[in-house]
């Protein structure tokens, strides 16, 4: 925007009321009244204002005509501006239209891969569950295996012999003779094999009868009871109160030798030192 046409369009007076003055004092001096220094200088004022009016009219009036010539100019360019508008429209849409088409051809292609893997997915699933259906099916049964007939062919007997009707008792004799023999051959084996001895370790709480009892005699006592499966372990004195202390001795016995109940009738036998005996712990070894 040039310079005329900023002024043709600023609406602001800042400078009115001075104005206002000076033309007032030029209408008092074109109708004889007497004009003070000031006053001059105001009339002086109006006439540049005159002057300034005339040519910003002067101005306004060629910015009309230039802006009229332009209006006719872009009149004239409007229709080709217009087509040209409309066809890179066109074009634009054309290129829009091929990138989505684009988009979707490339989506397309990943969903039919996609739905490749699935299915070889879905087929080697297939082919598992089928190799641990066929694993897990029951065995089918088989025919049930004459006796006698195995008995024949340890003995070299052909089946073609079977018609021999005098020969039943000798093969009878000859199965339980073989039944005999491999029972013998079971049980010698079992024999053999060591047995499994359950034992059990067992940890006694024998009380004396006060403080004064003497319980180096009492653990005597208590380790001189001797059983086929017993055997004696540690020993220590537990304070129970007011002077007293109890034996805490462990033991180990077989199970089918030893029970606790003989064990505390064998100790409690010791009336002198013994007041009772309790199982403070069982454990199974």
């Amino acid at each position: 925007m040039s310079g005329l046409q900023a002024l043709a369009q600023e609406m602001i007076w800042f400078d009115k009321s001075r104005y206002d003055e000076a033309e007032r004092c030029f209408y008092e001096g074109t109708n004889g009244i007497p004009q003070t220094p000031q006053e001059r200088d105001a009339s002086t004022i109006l006439q540049d204002i005159a002057k300034a009016r005339q040519s910003i009219q002067q101005s306004l009036a060629r910015v009309k005509t230039a802006q009229q010539g332009n209006k006719g100019h872009s009149r004239s360019q409007k229709p080709p501006d217009r087509k040209s508008s409309q066809n890179a429209s066109k074009s634009e849409d054309q290129s829009e239209l091929v990138s989505r088409l684009k988009c979707v051809e490339l989506d397309n292609e990943n969903l039919h891969n996609v739905v490749d893997d699935l299915r070889s997915m879905l087929l080697k699933l297939e082919s598992r569950m089928a190799v641990l259906e066929n694993s897990q099916a029951p065995a089918p049964k088989t025919a049930p295996v004459n006796k006698k007939s195995k008995v024949e062919e340890h003995n070299g007997v052909d089946d073609d012999d079977d018609i021999d009707l005098f020969g039943s008792d000798e093969e009878d004799e000859e199965a339980e003779r073989i039944k005999a023999e491999r029972v013998k051959e079971y049980s010698a084996r079992k024999a053999k094999k060591p047995v499994l001895i359950a034992k059990s370790s067992i940890l006694l709480d024998v009380k004396p009868w006060d403080d004064e009892t003497d319980m180096g005699k009492l653990e005597r006592c208590v380790r001189s009871v001797q059983l086929d499966g017993l055997l004696w372990g540690a020993s220590k004195l537990v304070p129970v109160g007011y002077g007293i202390k109890k034996l805490q001795i462990n033991c180990v016995v077989e199970d089918d030798k030893v029970g606790t109940d003989i064990l505390e009738e064998e100790i409690t036998q010791f009336e002198d030192y013994v007041q009772s005996v309790d199982i403070a712990a069982f454990n199974k070894i």
